[in-house]
């Protein structure tokens, strides 16, 4: 006897959940900025997602999911790896050298890194023209975004290259954690492997965090109420609430709509940034910002599949 089919979801449902996905993620680089003001930032985000991965996994325990194999602990430690230690770990560097726009803008670079890592390796078709045209629109982007950044109001001034390569290396490492999170699944549950993932990703920060010497000197009297509250923030809204949204989105949704949120993201970034942050954009990163956004949108789009 086959299983019914599931209920398709309300269009409030989907609504909110890519209203999530969209505003949460989006301000999370301005917030992870508030965040390392006043705390380590690899410390900062291995606890973060630790903290968020530990509470979602015990969770779906109770809910009743089995305890995941070996293989499984295997899987979600390279993905969490990949997507949280490197991916989230390279970011949060980032935004330690660079404005927390100019950040988002770089992260948006993953769909690019995507299609041609896909291709390359077998997993995706080759790029339509459409891809390509966005590949060089967003090469060009971030030509005039990294020429012209203006890092005033960072934690730590005069290391723009060093942010860029970090967030960039992050973008890679991100991506590639992506394609093998395709046929290497930790758990049947999305949100059991997600917590599994998050746990994962934030105890390797955290020991990259202590091997750096994040903890010397440092000491929880010096965190800020400020600090504090954009920590909380974080662990609740941006890693569990908005990931979880994003999780269920790639189940009822096809991945590339539920990819738009890289595009997307960006926009409220520089928004946040510019209205809270006193983050300046002069008219070549404006400029820079709008080639990556179109190049995103023309490889998330133009590299649909016909039905």
């Amino acid at each position: 006897m086959s299983e019914p089919t599931p209920a398709a979801p309300s269009r409030a449902a989907l609504l909110t959940a890519f209203a999530l996905v969209y505003l949460i993620w989006g301000s999370t680089y301005l917030v992870m900025k508030f965040a390392v003001a006043s705390m380590p930032p690899l410390l900062m985000a291995g606890t973060r997602y630790a903290l968020a991965g530990g509470l979602l996994y015990l969770f779906m325990r109770w809910r009743g999911e089995p305890a995941p194999t070996r293989q499984g602990w295997g899987f979600a430690a390279l993905i969490g790896l990949c997507l949280l230690g490197f991916g989230n770990g390279g970011t949060t560097l980032g935004v330690v050298y660079l404005p927390s726009s100019i950040t988002a803008l770089l992260v948006a670079t993953v769909p690019m890194f995507l299609a041609v890592l896909g291709w390359a390796s077998g997993l995706s078709p080759r790029p339509t023209k459409w891809v390509a045209l966005g590949l060089a629109a967003g090469m060009a982007g971030m030509y005039l975004l990294v020429a012209h950044t203006h890092a005033a109001a960072v934690k730590q001034p005069g290391h723009t290259g060093l942010g860029v390569f970090a967030v960039l290396l992050a973008s890679l490492v991100w991506s590639i954690g992506s394609l093998y999170a395709k046929n290497h699944r930790p758990s049947a549950s999305p949100f059991l492997s997600g917590g599994m993932q998050m746990l994962c990703g934030g105890v390797a920060m955290l020991v990259v965090g202590f091997l750096k010497g994040e903890a010397a000197g440092f000491e929880l009297a010096q965190v800020t109420a400020k600090s504090w509250v954009a920590f909380a923030y974080l662990v609740s809204f941006g890693s569990i609430v908005a990931f979880t949204a994003y999780i269920w989105l790639l189940r009822v949704v096809e991945p590339a709509l539920a990819g738009t949120y890289a595009f997307v993201n960006p926009v409220v970034a520089v928004l946040l940034g510019w209205a809270f942050a006193g983050e300046v954009l002069n008219p070549q990163m404006l400029g820079g910002a709008a080639l990556i956004v179109l190049a995103v949108v023309l490889v998330v789009l133009g590299g649909r599949q016909k039905a």
